[in-house]
């Protein structure tokens, strides 16, 4: 099971990493607090304080064709929050 899935890099995320020194993953939804921990002090070589996770509710959509009313909804995710040392630093565009 591969526990991180890919980083949130957008501007929001990118503010709070420069002040909180927090950063934000897309994760497995199975995936517990622990698991996340681990996986980011391994995979980037740093020393993880807490982990806050959340999952986002899936969203639903109507669509009006000349067929009829389609339904349907979006995937689960998960997030979930790293909050680094004070010092280290995550450098996501270096393997760019």
């Amino acid at each position: 099971m591969s526990v991180i899935i890919k980083p949130i890099i957008t501007e929001k995320a990118t503010g709070q990493s420069e002040l909180t020194n927090c950063y934000s993953f897309y994760v497995n939804t199975k995936a517990n607090k622990i698991e996340v921990k681990d996986a980011v002090e391994a995979q980037y070589g740093v020393s993880v304080l807490k982990v806050n996770t959340l999952i986002e509710n899936p969203v639903r959509t109507t669509k009006y064709t000349k067929d009829g009313i389609i339904k349907g909804k979006s995937n689960v995710m998960k997030k979930a929050f790293v909050y680094l040392k004070e010092g280290e630093e995550i450098d996501f565009y270096n393997n760019i």
